[in-house]
């Protein structure tokens, strides 16, 4: 089972279809190994093998994994806030929650005519330079923030935010607040503004919007995010109870 997730592990945006030679030295496996693998997977529908013999993922996996209750329910249930917000903001509107140390994008809305973004929706985040990420490390547990916090070395991400220190206030202050605005002047100029999707038990996604640094100021975007939040999570709250 390892290995047929390290095999599914290789696909990425990069690498959407692959023949069998790159799916063997990508996952470090013999070729005839990564045959037989690949031929299981397309016989249960993980995989799929196109015309000219490259290897996509299959549908099957998309099937299982809109079952997942952090991803495709969460989306479920905030698609209709976040539709409300886009329209507002007109940009990015974000959707991600935490998986260990990284943020997973689970939901992306963009205008036509938005600048563009890194992230694609099922890809990561770093934490500590993404709005999103902020907010859901403000909120992780005390040993998951202590390990970023303490590999944490700057970098590309939030201006403000450039030591190990300085990130250890933001989170404070995103606790106290329960929002997070960031900006970052290269290679664009953004602004970001993020707020925590909460059910019943906790926080367990971040909202944000990401748009041009050279327009309003976070004081535009703040209420909106919030107020979207907030109704993100008493729908949530409402559909799976404590307890």
């Amino acid at each position: 089972m390892d290995r047929a997730f390290t095999l599914l592990r290789s696909f990425d945006a990069e690498h959407r279809a692959q023949p069998l030679a790159e799916l063997a030295r990508r996952t470090g496996t013999p070729r005839s190994s990564a045959l037989r693998m690949a031929r299981k997977l397309v016989e249960v529908g993980a995989l799929e093998r196109l015309d000219d013999g490259r290897y996509v993922i299959g549908l099957r996996l998309l099937e299982i994994a809109s079952l997942a209750p952090r991803g495709h329910g969460l989306r479920a249930v905030a698609m209709p806030f976040m539709e409300d917000l886009f329209h507002v903001t007109g940009q990015h509107v974000l959707l991600a929650v935490r998986d260990e140390a990284e943020a997973l994008l689970v939901e992306r809305l963009s205008a036509h005519d938005a600048d563009p973004v890194r992230f694609r929706v099922g890809g990561r985040m770093p934490l500590p330079t993404t709005g999103v990420g902020l907010v859901l490390l403000a909120h992780a547990p005390a040993d998951v923030q202590e390990a970023v916090i303490g590999s944490f070395e700057g970098g590309d991400g939030d201006d403000v935010v450039r030591t190990p220190a300085e990130l250890r206030r933001a989170l404070a202050e995103i606790r106290r607040g329960d929002y997070a605005v960031g900006t970052q002047s290269a290679p664009r100029p953004v602004l970001t503004v993020a707020a925590p999707v909460r059910d019943a038990e906790g926080v367990v996604a971040a909202l944000s919007v990401v748009v041009p640094g050279t327009g309003p100021g976070p004081a535009a975007y703040v209420p909106a995010v919030r107020t979207t939040a907030r109704a993100i999570s008493r729908q949530l709250a409402s559909e799976r109870p404590a307890g």
